[in-house]
């Protein structure tokens, strides 16, 4: 991702007029993301208290995109993410300016780009659009002009409506599908492709059971997240109320979405041989219930799974239970806990109002941040799996096409209380049995505090670090800090020290004149490298770029644990190779210590009883120290060699194994090289194909107009009545010319042939002549009316 694209988009490049805003690489210059001309002018981008998210970032095509607030428009940037050096992003100027090509006049507060990158959304209190951004109509005044069209103005937009929208996001499996949560306690989803008016479908979320409507209007929601690729997480919606109570919808599916083939096959997997085996009737109906589902919606796993098939992706096919509707499980509740409940619902030592929500998958982990006005960071982890839970006799509103597709849905979501069905308490964590319907509960890891006490309270927004999912950035009016988790409960299963999460301030800001500008809006940019960066948009029109790899520290106890071992094993290879042969050997024999009445005998008479004496102890000295020596270092040695050659049997082993693992990467890489050389070919004669089917004559012809199908209706239906009124008045004709000739006397036909049969029977072939010339005419125009129907028939 180091490499730069042109500044030219799909679209310019289809087109082959030319662009006055498209530069060639030549005329490009780079400058420093924080230098770029774009952020050069002192220009407020924000007013009032309002969090303005005026930023975007496409990583696929390294695209960076920053909305104007002055001139409504949206400036395109071109990144180079590590270049010079790895601290420093570069982006290209001039900057690509789009506008849309129908003017609005609202104040756009939140921009946000799909998967693909191909569109962008641009919401604000009056209003919401869609800008498609390789769809360009025209260039106008050195801007490109793109398409761009209205979402639910009739719902949300609407003069007599009170209904305004919470939050919105694009939903992460399909590239056409936007979820709306609105003030009306209602989240829809809306298809892009299909009706821009009305959702695709909707879910009204009542988290108020019935005869406790007293907290209604307290109860509102706040925010929503889409749930991560981690089993029914993936087809799941967390929504956050007001309260701080979190609830799940699951199961939610956006028709046509995709979805990886492997993670399908595992909760199908899941739902085949743990639920039907389960002795409770309700976990068993349950989990029927989303085996039927998955068979529907995904219909190809089920032909997979018994032809032993792969696929890479499966789209989901228009399905919705006829005679159930989703429920509404929650609200999550912890799995222990310490401070007094209301009403069973964990309050916590939070203060305030919940204002922001984050769902982040950490491994095995699905992490729930809360984030509440009064600067608290509330950090959860679900400590169960996610099931989906279908209220039963509750039937949707199903919206069907001509063709008896399903074109939209919409139901009532209900909170289920299995508690006083049941009589479970759902504190105890041995009741929260699988596919029973009961919301998964909570594992508090931490409740974080933000220091906040001389900033204004504003909005806390997150963003989870894209690279290292362990890192959660928030960001508010005093700045962004940086959020480590060392304790994960699943993904870290050999470690059971819970370490609570380190906060580390990374930018600080305010509101003083002395002090920095405050941040209106952040994102994190990351490489193929392993590198990111957080680039942040003042309220002035500053750009703040920060590499984070000066914050890489060590994040869980498994990489801790795992460096400790490391450092076991090196120190326990070093002991093992110094103990080879002993220390006492290395040292060396003891030296002699002669005694003290050697120098006064070195002219002794080795015959003598003194002398021999002397050579006796001497001796003794020399075997005690040299002899013994020897015989250790003898029997060192005579054991060292086994040792040394099962070292190197060792070694040799490990070579041949990496041997084996390198040819095998030789012959995968051969492998690989001949697909892709297939894949070539194959795509090489795909191309021909397509060409010859483009010369086709009947690829060229445009289909019938309204008026043409007409006269096409009108012709089908009086072919056939004509021709066999002609046929009809022939036989007649016939019959009559029969009779005639028949009926009339022999001896006088003679003379009637003079007085006037003659004549008549003349009108008559004549008549006859006649009809068979017109008969043939009409036969012929039959015929090239045929023939142009069928013309315009191989055309359609």
């Amino acid at each position: 991702m180091r490499f730069a694209l042109d500044s030219t988009d799909v679209g310019d490049r289809q087109s082959s007029a030319p662009s006055a805003n498209s530069a060639s690489k030549a005329d490009l210059q780079w400058f420093p993301l924080q230098n770029h001309t774009l952020f050069s002018s002192r220009t407020a981008v924000a007013t009032g208290t309002v969090q303005s998210n005026l930023i975007a970032w496409d990583g696929g095509a390294s695209r960076f995109y920053v909305w104007n607030y002055t001139d409504k428009c949206l400036h395109r940037l071109t990144l180079r993410l590590g270049e010079p050096d790895p601290s420093s992003v570069i982006a290209a100027a001039p900057s690509k300016v789009m506008r849309p090509d129908i003017p609005f006049c609202f104040e756009v507060n939140k921009i946000g780009i799909n998967r693909n990158g191909s569109a962008l959304f641009l919401f604000g209190l009056e209003g919401l659009r869609i800008m498609y951004l390789y769809g360009r109509t025209s260039v106008e005044e050195n801007a490109t002009m793109c398409r761009t069209v209205s979402i639910g103005s009739d719902i949300y937009f609407d003069e007599n409506s009170p209904i305004r929208i919470l939050q919105i996001y694009w939903n992460p499996n399909s590239d056409t599908h936007l979820g709306i949560l609105s003030s009306d306690s209602v989240f829809r989803i809306f298809d892009l492709s299909t009706d821009l008016g009305k959702p695709e479908q909707e879910y009204y979320l009542q988290p108020v059971e019935l005869g406790m409507s007293a907290n209604a209007a307290v109860l509102s929601p706040v925010d929503f997240s889409f749930g991560g690729d981690h089993l029914w997480d993936k087809f799941s919606v967390f929504v956050l109320f007001s309260d701080g109570s979190v609830y799940v919808i699951c199961p939610v599916v956006p028709f046509g979405s995709v979805y990886k083939w492997e993670s399908i096959l595992e909760v199908y997997n899941d739902a085949l041989t743990v639920g039907p085996k389960s002795s409770d009737p309700k976990a068993v109906d349950n989990s029927k219930a989303a085996i039927s589902w998955l068979e529907s919606t995904f219909p190809d796993i089920v032909q997979q799974s018994v032809n032993s098939g792969k696929a890479y992706v499966l789209k989901a096919q228009p399905y919705v239970l006829l005679n159930h509707s989703v429920s509404l499980q929650g609200p999550l509740r912890n799995v222990y806990h310490n401070s007094k409940d209301v009403d069973g619902v964990k309050k916590g030592s939070c203060e305030g109002r919940a204002v922001s929500f984050l769902y982040n998958l950490v491994g095995k982990d699905s992490i729930l941040v809360t984030a509440w006005s009064s600067g608290q960071l509330q950090l959860d982890a679900l400590a169960d799996e996610i099931h989906p839970v279908w209220h039963t006799n509750s039937a949707p509103r199903i919206l069907f096409s001509s063709t008896d597709q399903i074109l939209g849905a919409a139901m009532i979501c209900e909170t289920f209380s299995p508690s006083k069905k049941s009589g479970i308490k759902l504190d105890d964590p041995q009741s929260h049995t699988i596919w029973l319907g009961h919301p998964p509960p909570l594992l508090s890891l931490a409740i974080v505090e933000l220091d906040l006490s001389k900033k204004p309270i504003s909005t806390i927004a997150m963003i989870a670090d894209p690279l290292v999912p362990e890192r959660i950035f928030c960001i508010h009016a005093g700045g962004i800090d940086l959020i480590i988790l060392h304790f994960l409960p699943f993904t870290n299963e050999a470690n059971n020290k819970m370490r609570p999460p380190s906060v580390v301030p990374v930018l600080s800001t305010g509101t003083g004149d002395a002090s920095p500008p405050p941040l209106c809006d952040c994102v994190a940019l990351w490489d193929s490298f392993g590198s990111s960066w957080i680039v942040g948009i003042t309220s002035l029109n500053d750009c703040v770029v920060l590499q984070m790899e000066t914050w890489n520290v060590l994040l869980t106890e498994i990489g801790e644990k795992a460096r400790e071992n490391l450092f076991m094993d090196d120190e326990e290879e070093t002991e093992t190779s110094s103990t080879v042969i002993s220390k006492e050997l290395l040292i060396a024999p003891k030296p002699i210590l002669l005694p003290a009445s050697a120098t006064s005998s070195r002219h002794m008479n080795a015959d003598s009883i003194e002398g021999r004496s002397l050579l006796h102890q001497y001796f003794k000295l020399f075997h005690e120290n040299y002899v013994e020596y020897a015989h250790k270092v003898y029997f060192e040695l005579q054991h060292h060699g086994p040792h040394v050659k099962k070292m190197i049997g060792c070694q040799k082993t490990r070579l041949r194994e990496m041997q084996k693992k390198l040819c095998g990467v030789d012959e995968k890489q051969g492998k690989i090289e001949d697909r892709i050389e297939k894949a070539m070919e194959r795509h090489a004669s795909l191309e021909e194909r397509l060409q010859k089917l483009r010369n086709f004559p009947s690829s060229h012809k445009q289909p019938l107009s309204k008026a043409e199908q007409d006269f096409k209706s009108e012709l089908d239906r009086i072919t056939w009545v004509e021709l066999d009124a002609l046929h009809s008045a022939i036989e007649a004709l016939r019959s009559r010319l029969k009779k005639h000739i028949a009926h009339s006397p022999q001896g006088k036909s003679g003379r009637l042939q003079k007085a006037g049969g003659g004549d008549d029977v003349s009108r008559l072939k004549s008549s006859l002549e006649k009809l068979s010339l017109l008969n043939s005419e009409n036969s012929k125009k039959v015929k090239l009316i045929e023939t142009s129907l069928r013309t315009r028939e191989v055309s359609d």
